[in-house]
């Protein structure tokens, strides 16, 4: 097979243009330099170089081998240094999953400042939703987590961070003919309007709703956005975080309701994978901050 030092012969000539230069180049002598190309030629069946008086030039076959060795030496060159950085404990690339549920203006903020101090590793950003959050850490897809809720995955080195709770509303809009009930309403009252529910993105484990009762229809959207167009247009009820809706609700675009057995409080926190620990994670976790701070940028 074809070794890293023929290609770089290959590619020395091609550069300089002549045995001799290159010979200068790779301190060895002209004769060397002419009998290592020509077996390389005879190793691969194909001319590489057009002899000239004093100078050769790349064959069409030459120019198609000097472009692929190129792109091959810069790869194995790669190769070699993010083997090493490997083993010094860097990591080519960290993926977070956010649950739909965070506020999303800190996002940009996160990876601008993530690139700034990082010029060699790929930051991969998931949008996940309940369980699918979970799924996400738990079949390695993502590192760390922000914003996850209720369940927690068993086995493996996960660790955790508290992130407050999420507070729920009960909204509907303001054209909804629940809007003028002035009273705690019941679930027969509320069962008959379709629940407007996000669609977990897990795959492989069992998927939860924002909120549903037995027996009522769905209207399953993909994120929160869609979700306030829904509930704006009276197409149906249901419950959205706090922080999501307060704005919402002070305008008066929705109209918050309160129920017999309302939803309760959701306890979120960041978690991560040890094992896949590594100077990049630590600095992302040592950004997001404490508890307080979790809870300030991301739920508030």
């Amino acid at each position: 097979m074809l070794s890293e030092q023929s290609m770089q012969l290959i590619d020395m000539v091609a550069r300089v243009g002549s045995f001799t230069a290159a010979a200068k180049k790779l301190h060895k002598v002209p004769s060397a330099v002419s009998y290592a190309v020509k077996q390389i030629e005879d190793e691969l069946g194909v001319v590489l170089f057009e002899r000239h008086h004093r100078s050769v030039s790349l064959t069409p076959a030459g120019e198609h081998f000097v472009k692929q060795s190129r792109t091959l030496l810069t790869e194995m060159e790669t190769m070699r240094t993010d083997t090493i950085r490997v083993a010094n404990g860097w990591q080519p690339t960290l993926s977070i999953a956010l649950d739909n549920i965070v506020r999303a203006d800190k996002i940009s903020n996160l990876i601008a400042d993530f690139y700034r101090t990082f010029d060699n590793v790929e930051l991969i950003i998931r949008i996940e939703v309940f369980n699918g959050v979970w799924e996400s850490i738990a079949t390695g897809r993502s590192d760390i987590a922000i914003g996850a809720t209720t369940a927690i995955p068993v086995g493996g080195d996960y660790h955790f961070k508290d992130m407050g709770e999420i507070e729920w509303c009960f909204v509907v809009g303001k054209s909804h003919p629940l809007a003028t009930v002035d009273r705690l309403l019941s679930d027969e009252e509320v069962r008959v309007f379709p629940s407007i529910c996000l669609e977990d993105t897990s795959r492989e484990i069992p998927k939860r709703m924002t909120w549903l009762l037995d027996n009522q229809r769905r209207l399953v959207v993909p994120d929160w956005i869609r979700a306030i167009n829904c509930f704006r247009e009276g197409l149906g009820i249901g419950y959205m975080p706090a922080h999501f809706a307060l704005p919402f609700i002070k305008t008066g675009v929705l109209i918050e309701k309160q129920l017999e057995r309302p939803k309760k409080k959701s306890p979120c926190c960041l978690a991560w994978n040890a094992a896949n620990k590594s100077p990049a994670m630590t600095w992302v976790l040592d950004y997001l901050g404490d508890s307080t701070k979790l809870q300030t940028d991301w739920l508030d």
